[in-house]
């Protein structure tokens, strides 16, 4: 059993990315389910995307800070890498995006604040997979923290995010629409 456990915290703690998406997901869904407000227009939408905002971001990069910054020997260690001084300068960058992440969550936000909460964290990932992949065909650096799940998630997350961003964007823009149309009408389908 101690086995399992140990193993069970070691898969979580090296994919914690993975881990805060789908803790992400299942809050949301939780959320939405629960919630009486979930036949609001842009509602669930709204909840996906401030939960990727809140655990993706916000909690994903002050995790990323504390690696890099705290447990530096242990963070180049798992990536293939010396220690080096720019670790505490990424650990400050993610530490920047975490608190962007956590104002952004907030469901009064526009939806320009969270479109530049994922920016920024978007360029930083695909220049990240972008150096893990470029380190894989040079020094064939397949080290757990350079390949496999950060380096598919350093590609993947910013599409899952800016696609939450699209749909919430299209779920509050056709209530906007319905409403400027016919008020009562929607007034009335939403009651």
């Amino acid at each position: 059993m101690q086995e399992f456990m140990t193993a069970a915290i070691t898969l979580i703690l090296s994919n914690m990315t993975v881990t805060l998406f789908v803790v992400g997901l299942i809050s949301a869904a939780i959320i939405s389910l629960a919630s009486r407000h979930r036949h609001e227009p842009g509602f669930v939408s709204g909840a996906f995307l401030n939960q990727f905002l809140l655990l993706s971001v916000g909690v994903a990069y002050a995790y990323n800070f504390l690696m890099h910054s705290v447990f530096g020997d242990f963070t180049a260690k798992i990536i293939g890498w010396a220690q080096s001084p720019f670790q505490l300068e990424v650990a400050f960058a993610s530490l920047g995006f975490a608190l962007v992440g956590f104002v952004a969550f907030s469901r009064r936000r526009s939806l320009m604040v969270k479109f530049v909460a994922l920016l920024g964290p978007a360029v930083f990932l695909w220049g990240d997979a972008g150096g893990h992949i470029y380190q894989i065909a040079t020094t064939g650096n397949t080290a757990a923290g350079n390949a496999g799940s950060i380096l598919y998630s350093d590609i993947l997350l910013p599409f899952i995010g800016f696609a939450l961003l699209w749909w919430h964007g299209a779920a509050t823009r056709r209530h906007e629409t319905a409403s400027v149309r016919d008020p009562e009408a929607w007034s009335e389908a939403t009651s």
